[in-house]
């Protein structure tokens, strides 16, 4: 929802840094391979409750992830680039919950809740951008310049991190905090079919 307007913020500064890595011949699937080797640093971390390091580890990835776009752009953007930051994104995102599960045994149930909305959230998301590419349909380009469409929703990235990063700082009230983000990836998943299913073309007779 807020992914808009941070992006505006945000992408200045990335696209410099971009060019200052692209100069440097830092290839932009590299950089998407070590944010997320940065990233899953989380995991351990998490499962020994240092959760200050962890958020660090976090904070890190989504830097490296802005960047590797902004390194990709300087020279021309290839569909395995795309194809391997979603993938990134997804691995990601997926495994912070399960850092949280090994950190506290009461966590699990309330981490696969999540797990189980990302998947949903996921789903419609990706789902969607096929749909979007069988209809010809283009990005708008609020969210920066996209190699496949993206769907917006009520949860997108920015609120991700956000919940990433309280799940981090109140580390003893993840239960709670898991249970009402895990609520809002499922609204966002079946206000993403809705909107789906509304914006199909309509027949004629």
């Amino acid at each position: 929802m807020f992914d808009p307007a941070l992006r505006r913020l945000i992408d200045p500064p990335l696209n410099w840094a971009g060019v200052a890595f692209a100069r440097l011949g830092v290839p932009a699937n590299a950089a998407s391979l070590v944010g997320l080797a940065v990233g899953l640093l989380a995991v351990p971390l998490l499962a020994v409750g240092r959760y200050d390091w962890a958020l660090a580890a976090i904070l890190l990835n989504r830097l490296i992830d802005g960047v590797d776009g902004a390194i990709a752009r300087q020279s021309r953007p290839t569909p395995f680039g795309g194809y391997l930051d979603i993938v990134c994104d997804m691995t990601f995102y997926a495994a912070i919950p399960v850092g949280f599960a090994l950190a506290v045994p009461v966590n699990a149930l309330w981490a696969a809740v999540l797990l189980a909305s990302f998947v949903c959230t996921g789903a419609s998301f990706l789902g969607r951008a096929v749909m979007a590419a069988q209809r010809g349909e283009a990005d708008d380009g609020n969210r920066g310049r996209k190699s496949f469409f993206y769907a917006a929703g009520l949860v997108e990235g920015t609120e991700t991190i956000a919940a990433f990063v309280l799940f981090c700082l109140f580390p003893a009230f993840f239960p709670w905090l898991a249970g009402l983000f895990a609520g809002l990836c499922f609204w966002t998943a079946a206000a993403r079919l809705v909107e789906t299913y509304r914006s199909q073309p309509k027949s004629h007779p």
